[in-house]
């Protein structure tokens, strides 16, 4: 249940309430918003005790929230989480760029790639360190190697770094390297990982499994909160349904659902969600439009060789910043807008298509 106190409610009072609620054997999580403050109960309480702090002074209202959820709810949180890492916001109004190769190559490619995402006015270089794959044969990624590389990349182009972790043991190490872990689909129910990556403070690109519901989808995210990590974002990146032509099918409408049952920012990932180049575009912009926090998008220099075969899915450079210049007036309308600026046009004279 959630404890909402009144507008004038002190600090004071409100650590005497927490301590109330403390006593009685279960956890506080305070929450502050803009006109009041929402105290959520985590545990399993006495029925007695909704009365008691109803009789409370400084007490407004007691609600019991039936969601299994309980951190992740927006119920427990009423405003808009936004994380910040070294600047770069994301979440509320803030629009986030995440943009880069499936895969970690070489340090020729990501330093290349880092370059043109920085000119377009990306936040955030992406790449793959270690991949998932459905096939065993298919390329695993060059794993620590490949951390460093991106990291380097991203500190000479002034970027963040997003990778995916796939294990509990690869957790601390990828730490080291980049600023955002990401979970992948696959990886949305790995309950080990999850505990694990609730123990660290490095945000968390969690991704919606692609059979998930909404309510398991949260239900993964409460699992890194619940262990102590608050910085969690949630990624749409695309569903299994019955049609063929797309790899997945892209459900928008997780955008705005996600955002009325949950406090986290939401992003979306057009590239995996469609698996076609040609509608990277339209989906991005839908994707703002519905009113994502921010997007990750597949970019490689040369798609055609990509080392993981999905460079069908991948924007070239020029498309790519494009799309970031169309994407910065459609933000304007939707109330999203980006943080950093765009570097001089002369970065993509030295790339050839």
């Amino acid at each position: 249940m959630i404890v909402i106190t009144q507008n004038n409610v002190t600090e004071e009072r409100i650590g005497e309430i927490v301590q109330h609620i403390e006593r009685a054997g279960v956890q506080a999580h305070v929450s502050r918003g803009t006109d009041r403050t929402v105290i959520g109960i985590i545990g399993k309480a006495e029925p007695t005790l909704a009365e008691h702090l109803r009789q409370m002074k400084g007490v407004e209202n007691v609600i019991k929230i039936s969601k299994s959820y309980k951190l992740a709810s927006r119920d427990f949180h009423p405003d808009d989480t936004v994380i910040e890492i070294k600047g770069v916001k994301i979440g509320g109004e803030h629009l986030a760029i995440m943009g880069g190769p499936c895969a970690v190559e070489t340090p020729e490619q990501i330093d290349e790639i880092a370059r043109l995402v920085k000119a377009a006015g990306g936040q955030i270089l992406r790449g793959g360190a270690f991949k998932p794959r459905t096939g065993p044969y298919s390329f695993q990624g060059i794993g620590v190697e490949g951390l460093a590389m991106m990291a380097e990349a991203g500190r000479k182009h002034g970027l963040l770094t997003i990778t995916e972790v796939m294990t509990p043991e690869y957790v601390d190490i990828c730490c080291e390297y980049a600023d955002i872990l990401q979970v992948g689909t696959r990886n949305m129910q790995n309950f080990d990982l999850l505990r694990k990556l609730g123990t660290v403070k490095t945000p968390v690109l969690l991704k919606r499994g692609f059979s998930a519901t909404y309510d398991e989808f949260l239900n993964a995210a409460e699992y890194i909160l619940a262990g102590g990590n608050p910085n969690v974002m949630l990624c749409e990146r695309g569903i299994r349904t019955f049609e063929t032509y797309t790899r997945n099918t892209l459900d928008l409408s997780a955008i705005p659902v996600l955002q009325s049952l949950s406090h986290l920012p939401v992003i979306s990932d057009p590239s995996h969600g469609t698996g076609r180049r040609e509608l990277v575009e339209p989906m991005s912009k839908a994707s703002v439009a519905a009113g994502a926090n921010g997007l990750i998008i597949e970019m490689h220099t040369d798609p055609d060789n990509s080392m993981t075969g999905d460079g069908v899915q991948s924007l070239f450079p020029d498309q790519f910043a494009n799309l970031l210049k169309e994407l910065e007036q459609l933000g304007k309308l939707v109330g999203r807008r980006f943080d950093t600026p765009k570097e001089p046009a002369e970065y993509f004279n030295t790339w050839i298509k």
